[in-house]
């Protein structure tokens, strides 16, 4: 049950994606907005120019687009150059009582400036692993940096907040401070089992007695999809035969993984609302090869969709999919991957039990419950700034009004 809060917040979320952009960041952010309002709160979005954007005039949601261009090495994404200027407009005419900075770059970067400048409370979450990114963009000679640019970003704010207990935890050994975990639900209406189709399976020619082998996500390097590619490769003919590789969404990879797709793949290209409902609901395994997950939706929409998950044994997911609700196989592994497809493929009650213990799961990530303690961290921290900023008051008006005797007293041991 939604709990409205005491009195109104108003939170600008600075992000340098959003809808219509389609990813779990950008998903997460939009339904964070609605969860604001929802309690009576008031949110406005600082972000970047999209062209699919256009429908968003006729929306009651206030949101700021700054001018963008398509980040070259991923079209679909797109930067800003960073603007304090535009984020100092916004939150002298918003009046926000915090600032939310999504991403370390562009948009988020001059929104982070501002609110320092303003003495605004603020506010950082941490949703994508950059630094692990430069590896798969041929760039490991930035990691250093990288981890030194995201550290100093993120501790300029009174919290960091983590997707998992896992990411979290590896932020602190990372230096990062006033670490907190905002976890991540699922919508059981959206993502359920009513929604399996014969008639799409059907269209994707998959017979009887045949399983969908389902992949949904970003089509990019870190995604690790060759693994899954070299695992269907490397089974028997006859479990082979077993199977349809379907493959569902879009990315700067998209053409590299056609050529390399074992045969018999089908690219559904970008689902959404009830087709991607569908989809997931009519498959009968999800697989999930990324290790560079800060959270992983895909692989809880799966379980909620009762679809049974093979996950890999190292990164985020591994809070939610574990033994006892995936099975799970050897990252990065490609001969690991096929052991766990062979299993699986012929072990209906295997697959059956899975179903069973990942909708278990997916019933414990819910979405009222991890917005409520968000926003209820959103006030201890506005307290915080508000306590800090009246004790560095007094201190200055004491170190006006009898400037030897405060110096007399810092120097005492």
């Amino acid at each position: 049950m939604i709990r409205r809060a005491e009195e109104a917040l108003r939170v600008a979320i600075c992000t340098d994606t959003f809808p219509p952009q389609v990813n779990g960041v950008a998903r997460t952010l939009e339904r964070l907005a609605d969860a604001i309002e929802a309690r009576g709160g008031c949110a406005c979005v600082l972000t970047v120019q999209d062209p699919e954007a256009e429908a968003e005039r006729a929306s009651p949601r206030d949101v700021t687009r700054l001018p963008s261009v398509p980040y070259a090495r991923y079209p679909q994404l797109r930067i800003a150059a960073p603007s304090s200027r535009d984020a100092t407009a916004l939150f002298t005419r918003f009046r926000p009582t915090l600032v939310h900075v999504a991403t370390p770059f562009g948009v988020g970067l001059g929104a982070c400036r501002a609110a320092r400048a303003l003495q605004l409370p603020l506010v950082t979450s941490y949703h994508t692993h950059f630094a692990s990114y430069l590896r798969h963009y041929r760039l490991p000679a930035f990691d250093g940096v990288a981890w030194s640019y995201l550290r100093w970003f993120h501790n300029s704010g009174r919290r960091t907040y983590a997707p998992t207990e896992v990411t979290r935890a590896e932020l602190e050994e990372r230096g990062f401070r006033g670490t907190a975990v905002w976890s991540r639900g699922v919508d059981r209406q959206r993502f359920h089992r009513r929604f399996r189709s014969h008639d799409l399976r059907g269209s994707l020619g998959v017979s009887q007695d045949q399983l969908i082998v389902l992949y949904v996500g970003r089509l990019a390097p870190e995604k690790n999809i060759p693994v899954l590619f070299d695992a269907v490769r490397q089974l028997s003919a006859e479990v082979a035969a077993r199977l349809r590789l379907v493959v569902t969404g879009d990315g700067p990879s998209l053409e590299e993984l056609r050529a390399i797709a074992p045969r018999g793949t089908h690219f559904t290209g970008r689902l959404d609302g009830e087709a991607l409902s569908r989809m997931y609901a009519s498959a009968d395994l999800f697989v999930c090869p990324s290790t560079t997950e800060t959270f992983g939706n895909v692989v809880l929409e799966a379980m909620a969709s009762g679809v049974p998950v093979l996950a890999p044994d190292r990164g985020a997911t591994t809070e939610f999919a574990h033994a006892d609700t995936a099975q799970c196989y050897r990252a990065g592994d490609a001969a690991a991957l096929r052991h766990a497809l062979h299993e699986l493929v012929l072990n209906e009650p295997r697959r059956i039990w899975l179903q069973a213990s990942g909708l278990q799961q997916a019933g414990r990530h819910d979405w009222n419950a991890i917005f409520d303690a968000l926003i209820d961290d959103y006030r201890t921290v506005i307290a915080e700034h508000a306590e800090r900023r009246q004790d560095t008051a007094v201190l200055q008006d004491a170190t006006l009004r009898r400037p030897q005797q405060v110096w007399v007293n810092a120097a005492m041991p």
